[in-house]
């Protein structure tokens, strides 16, 4: 394991990476639909005689419950890879 001082830019690993931008935007998707109200304040279109704005937001709790989901393995995913990448740099 490397101590502080020789921690150097060419050694250090991106903090921003595509697999984290998509873990962000998995996370930040349900939080910013839920905030655009405007978007989903009607009635119609109605699904089995629910109106759009509740049948919406119960979408949104089983899209949500996905999207947390992919983001936590994505993240598991990452934290391997840099585990591995350490641990292969050693």
């Amino acid at each position: 394991m490397p101590i502080a001082s020789e921690v150097t830019e060419e050694n250090r690993e991106p903090v921003v990476t595509p697999i984290r931008v998509i873990i962000a935007l998995c996370l930040i998707a349900p939080f910013v639909s839920m905030l655009w109200v405007g978007s989903y304040a009607k009635t119609e279109p109605t699904l089995f005689d629910i109106p759009f704005f509740y049948w919406y937001q119960m979408a949104w709790v089983v899209l949500s419950a996905v999207l947390t989901s992919l983001a936590y393995h994505l993240w598991q995913r990452d934290q391997r890879a840099r585990a591995s990448q350490r641990g292969a740099g050693e």
